[in-house]
């Protein structure tokens, strides 16, 4: 008897299976954001959807803050500013009823994120956010605190 080695599976991997060309299964069977996903668990990768990308730019006298969030509208936000923490969430829910041919397809879908962020203290919160949501993005600007450029120094004796 001689074995010989084959590249042919027995079984089909989860990504080329039968199920993930049928379109009732498709959704749950996509390797990258599939329900049967189990790697992206266990690789620390489940929570790139959670979070939008946040990107955070400091000038001369403000801070941008640019957060990835699309598919939602400016109504979805709720921002605030309490003890030097700056807090941005999102709810989005939508609900899809289809007819067809003897049977009703409803579908429903909830999504939400919120992100906080520790503020530094040479944010003025007292001063106007500005936010505008355009093209996916919501910019919010934080204006700068007016700070002497010309710090004493002080010098301290040692006894």
């Amino acid at each position: 008897m001689s074995l010989t080695k084959s590249k042919n599976r027995r079984t089909p991997a989860l990504g080329s299976s039968f199920l993930s060309k049928d379109p009732f299964f498709a959704d749950l069977m996509d390797t990258k954001r599939g329900f049967f996903n189990l790697n992206r668990f266990f690789n620390g990768d489940f929570d790139e959807d959670l979070f939008p990308a946040l990107n955070v730019k400091e000038k001369d006298k403000e801070f941008e803050i640019e957060l990835a969030a699309p598919g939602l509208s400016k109504e979805d936000f709720k921002i605030s500013i309490e003890d030097g923490i700056l807090s941005i969430a999102a709810e989005n829910e939508s609900k899809i009823e289809e007819e067809k041919e003897g049977f009703v397809r409803k579908e429903f879908s909830y999504n939400s994120f919120s992100r906080h962020i520790a503020l530094p203290e040479e944010v003025d919160v007292d001063k106007e956010v500005d936010a505008k949501y355009k093209d996916g993005i919501l910019k919010m600007n934080l204006k700068k605190r007016k700070t002497d450029k010309t710090k004493k120094t002080k010098t301290v004796n040692v006894s």
